[in-house]
């Protein structure tokens, strides 16, 4: 079991680690509130392919890299509890 623990901490600790580098590397968004209440939509190519564009490939490796930084933090409590 000990074993285990030692894995799972090396794994959170890499995906801590990625998370922190990949939020750093977000450029910042400005549009800010006034974004929100003026509704800055727009119809565009850009638009339409976001997710293809380096901001959107970050943005879906830090979702991605928050849900398993969650899941792991779950898994280590429960395994340190038995």
């Amino acid at each position: 079991m000990e074993i285990i623990k030692y894995i799972l901490i090396g794994i959170y600790a890499i995906i801590c680690l990625s998370l922190i580098i990949v939020a750093m590397m977000q450029s910042k968004d400005d549009s800010g509130a006034s974004g929100t209440i003026v509704g800055s939509t727009t119809n565009n190519f850009y638009e339409k392919n976001k997710g293809r564009t380096k901001e959107g490939k970050l943005k879906r490796w830090t979702i991605i890299l928050g849900i398993l930084f969650a899941i792991f933090t779950i898994v280590l409590s429960i395994v340190y509890t038995m």
